[in-house]
């Protein structure tokens, strides 16, 4: 099979781990793992292999053009890795197979993800990496508006929530002369 990625090297059998079947290519060092393979592993309990000895600062290549399946020649789907990275694995959905660029596998373990690498192609784990990205914007965007008082308005905002009387409370925060009858 020729890189899906490079398009230069030839996938050839070798393992990312002990036990690990891959491809991996001759000129980028890609990693093409089927799913079924990396699921068969996990069940050998391979806690050893799941932790990473790498520094946190892992350099990962990434490749962000759309690439196609070395196996069936069809487009591949992106899955964005964690909210912290821009990182994305393609995975062949047809066949269920998970393409890594050179550094991804060790960016996966140095972020506590080798053990649940199929969990990042699941429609959850997706929408909670955007749901977390949108909080991390909408919290920029009000520390700006708000300044230093913002950190006071959140507490504010906690004592708020956990009152029983919590509308009311509001009611007499947004009138103009609350004790106007």
């Amino acid at each position: 099979m020729k890189c899906t990625s490079c398009k230069a090297g030839k996938l050839n059998p070798a393992y990312l781990e002990p036990l690990l079947p891959c491809h991996s290519c001759s000129n980028c060092s890609g990693k093409l793992v089927m799913m079924t393979d990396y699921l068969r592993w996990k069940d050998l309990d391979q806690e050893a292999y799941l932790k990473s000895d790498t520094a946190p600062e892992v350099v990962a290549d990434d490749t962000s053009k759309a690439m196609l399946c070395p196996k069936t020649g069809r487009l591949m789907t992106k899955y964005l890795i964690s909210k912290d990275s821009d990182h994305r694995l393609d995975l062949s959905p047809t066949i269920n197979a998970i393409w890594m660029d050179a550094g991804e596998w060790e960016l996966i373990k140095a972020n506590g993800l080798a053990g649940n690498l199929n969990t990042i192609f699941t429609r959850h784990w997706q929408h909670e990496i955007r749901s977390q990205a949108s909080a991390d914007v909408l919290s920029a965007m009000y520390q700006d508006k708000f300044g230093e008082q913002y950190a006071e308005l959140k507490a504010f905002k906690e004592t708020l929530n956990s009152m029983e009387a919590r509308s009311e409370a509001i009611a007499y925060l947004i009138a103009e002369d609350p004790y106007e009858a």
